[in-house]
C-alpha cells in the first residue's frame, strides 16, 4: 500500500498501549492527516487487547503486555526481552504488509535502536521521540548510581547515534540530545507534549464526584513510584489535621504499580473519607472528573528527572483553566509560569501550605486559571507542536533524498 505522499512510517513504543498513549496517538493521526501511511507496535493492555486493529487509519499491531517490572534489574531484562522479540516478529509482519521508510522509537526503554540497526541496511531510518530520560529515570526509581547506570549512558548513546533525527519533549531534552547525544543541533526538534484543545472542553462540575467538600483537589496521571504520591498523601495529612482543612476532597484519577500502597496510606492515616481513588478514566469520564476539580495538583519530587521533564497533567489541569500547585521544578515553571504556585523541593508541609493558600483565594485561582489557559492557547497546545513534528519528518525525508 502507498500513502498519497509516498512516505510511510513505523512507530514502536513499549510504555503503553496505542491509542491510551496520548502523546504518541495525536503523533500518529497528525501524520496520518498529513498524508502518511502510519503503522503502530505496542503492548496491549488497559482494555486495548486486539491483535491488530485499525482506528482512524492508524494501523495497530499489538503484542501481548509484558509483566511490569518493579523489582531490579533481571525483572526490567525479562520486559525488556519479551518486547524486543515481538518488536522484530511484528515488524517482519508490517513490513511485509504495509512497509515502512522510517522507525520512530520511542522510549523507554532505550534499546528500539536495535530494531533500527536491523532495518538499516534496507534503507530505513531511525527517529528518536525522546519521552523520557532514562538515566535519570533509573536513579529515581533506584536511588543510586553505579553499572546498570553506565549501561542506561551507553543505551543513550546508541540511541542518539542511530537516530538521523530526534524530537524533545522540551528545552531539556533537546540540550541533552545536543550535549550527551552529540547531535547536530538542526537534526533536533522540539515537539511538546501538549493537549489537543478540542478534547479537553470545560464543563460543569459534576456534584456527585465533589462528595460535598468545599474545595476538590485533582491529580491524572501515573501511580507508579517516581510520581511522589507518597508526599501528597502526607502534604494532605498534613493539611487536615495540622492546619484543620477538613473541608476538601482528593480526586485521584489514574492507575499504576503503587496504587495499592498509596491506597494503604491513606487508609493508615484515617484520611479515607477525604479521597476517591477512581482508576483510570478516558475521555468524557475523565472530563467530568477534571471538570469536578478546583485545584490541580502535580506533586512529582524534584530529581534530576522530574526537574528536565514536562507533566502532562499538569498542561491538561492549564487547558481546563485549573491552578495548578507543584514543587519548584524547571520545565514545571517552564510550563506553567504564573498559572502556578510552588512548593519548596519535596516538602509535604510546605506542599500543604500552598494548597491552603489556593483555597483562601478563589478570585486568585480564577485568575490563574485563566492565564494557564491563555498560555496553552497561546503558545503549548497540540496545534503549536504538530508543524514542528512535520518538520522533523521533512527532516529525515529529505535525508532520505526523498
Amino acid at each position: 500500500m502507498t500513502s498519497p505522499n509516498g512516505r510511510r512510517i513505523l512507530i514502536v513504543v513499549e510504555n503503553l498501549p496505542v491509542p491510551l498513549d496520548r502523546r504518541v496517538w495525536l503523533e500518529a493521526t497528525t501524520l496520518k492527516a498529513a498524508g502518511y501511511e502510519v503503522s503502530v507496535i505496542c503492548p496491549t493492555g488497559r482494555g486495548w487487547d486486539k491483535q491488530y486493529e485499525e482506528i482512524e487509519g492508524i494501523h495497530i499491531y499489538r503484542y501481548p503486555e509484558p509483566v511490569e517490572a518493579h523489582s531490579g534489574a533481571v525483572a526490567y531484562a525479562r520486559e525488556y526481552l519479551h518486547s524486543l522479540v515481538h518488536w522484530f516478529r511484528l515488524a517482519r509482519k508490517v513490513r511485509r504488509e504495509r512497509g515502512f521508510d522510517v522507525i520512530q522509537g520511542c522510549n523507554p526503554p532505550d534499546l528500539i535502536f536495535l530494531l533500527a540497526w536491523w532495518y538499516r541496511p534496507r534503507g530505513v531510518r531511525y527517529l528518536f521521540d525522546h519521552h523520557d530520560v532514562c538515566p535519570e529515570l533509573f536513579e529515581a526509581k533506584f536511588g543510586k548510581k553505579g553499572l546498570l547506570y553506565t549501561v542506561m549512558l551507553i543505551w543513550e548513546k546508541m540511541t542518539f547515534w542511530t537516530a538521523s533525527v530526534s524530537i524533545a519533549t522540551n528545552e531539556s531534552f533537546r540540550e541533552i540530545a545536543l550535549r550527551r547525544g552529540r547531535m547536530a543541533a538542526e537534526d533536533v526538534f522540539v515537539v511538546r507534549s501538549a493537549p489537543k484543545i478540542e478534547k479537553f472542553e470545560i464543563r460543569p462540575a459534576d456534584p456527585a464526584m465533589r462528595k460535598g467538600a468545599g474545595t476538590v483537589l485533582g491529580y491524572v496521571g501515573v501511580i507508579g513510584q517516581q510520581e511522589g504520591m507518597d508526599l501528597l498523601v502526607a502534604a494532605a495529612d498534613h493539611l487536615i489535621r495540622a492546619m484543620g482543612r477538613a473541608d476538601v476532597h482528593f480526586l485521584i484519577v489514574g492507575f499504576g504499580p503503587e496504587l495499592p500502597n498509596v491506597e494503604a496510606d491513606v487508609a493508615a492515616r484515617g484520611l479515607s473519607e477525604h479521597f476517591t481513588f477512581t482508576g483510570a478514566l478516558y475521555g468524557d469520564d475523565l472530563l467530568r472528573a477534571l471538570n469536578s476539580c478546583d485545584i490541580g495538583v502535580s506533586p512529582d519530587p524534584k530529581n534530576e528527572m522530574n526537574d528536565i521533564s514536562t507533566m502532562n497533567k499538569v498542561m491538561e489541569y492549564m487547558t481546563l483553566e485549573k491552578p495548578v500547585v507543584q514543587f519548584d521544578l524547571k520545565e514545571g515553571r517552564a510550563s506553567a509560569g504564573e498559572a502556578s504556585v510552588y512548593a519548596s523541593a519535596n516538602d509535604p508541609v510546605d506542599f500543604a501550605a500552598k494548597i491552603a493558600l489556593l483555597m483562601d483565594a478563589p478570585e486568585r485561582r480564577r485568575e490563574m486559571g485563566r492565564t494557564g489557559r491563555e498560555r496553552v492557547l497561546r503558545e503549548l497546545s497540540w496545534a503549536h507542536s504538530s508543524p514542528k513534528l512535520l518538520a522533523a519528518y521533512d527532516r529525515i525525508f529529505a535525508k532520505l533524498g526523498r
